[in-house]
């Protein structure tokens, strides 16, 4: 299965933050979303998800398509997300955290979704524990335990890694590999550390000005002229 934009526009009083964007993402394959400040990558994350209701362009994943879809929507359909800044409830507790998340879907038994989730993050012994009182690093991981937590068909990264150390960067890029070979899932990756990009993901999608302006494997988008121009440098 795939998920795929067509000619995709988003628009923001006059700024056209993407400007027909089209991509195609195979479910098992981990794809990086690079470019530079302000290239729309967020903002693709978004229609994607939707959070946002784009101008014009369709989206399509397995036999559906639409031209927009609600936040909740996308998430039954099993496109799931994380957001740049963390997003969660102060006053909950890890597990009623992935709880609510589970229980939003309205499938399955929300308890056992949340427990599920929790395991694939090495996370079920912190259940009890305020969310607010986790360290960053470890309220990085609930939030994807929280995205994840019933079903997935492509999950969206909006730079997970912001903010830590090697050591807890790499133990996250671990515990997303890990999520891929576990559900067959879809990932889009936007990390501004390269490292992660290329060293993780099979493909790279590079955002320049609302547009693609290259899209390969690792080495070929690190070679590309335009990508060097517009993002990498010499």
């Amino acid at each position: 299965m795939h998920l795929q934009t067509n000619g995709v526009v988003m628009k923001f009083k006059g700024l056209t933050a993407l400007d027909g964007v089209d991509i195609d993402i195979s479910k098992g394959e981990i794809v990086g979303l690079i470019g530079p400040n302000g290239s729309g990558k967020t903002t693709l994350l978004n229609v994607i998800s939707g959070v946002f209701v784009p101008n014009s362009g369709r989206f399509r994943m397995g036999d559906r398509e639409w031209s927009s879809v609600s936040l909740r929507e996308a998430a039954c359909l099993g496109i799931r997300r994380t957001f740049q800044n963390i997003r969660l409830f102060p006053s909950f507790t890890v597990l009623e955290t992935v709880e609510v998340a589970a229980a939003w879907l309205d499938r399955g038994d929300r308890r056992e979704n949340a427990l599920r989730a929790l395991d694939e993050l090495n996370f079920r012994q912190h259940c009890g524990r305020i969310a607010s009182e986790l360290s960053y690093g470890m309220q990085r991981r609930l939030e994807i335990a929280r995205a994840i937590a019933g079903k997935l068909e492509f999950l969206l990264i909006d730079e997970p890694t912001a903010g830590l150390n090697h050591a807890e960067s790499q133990e996250l890029v671990e515990v997303i590999q890990a999520i891929r070979e576990r559900r067959g899932c879809g990932i889009v990756l936007i990390d501004h550390d390269l490292h992660v990009i290329m060293n993780v993901c099979d493909r790279v999608i590079v955002l320049a000005e609302g547009k693609v302006i290259a899209c390969g494997t690792p080495q070929e988008v690190r070679r590309d002229p335009l990508v060097i121009n517009a993002y990498l440098g010499s």
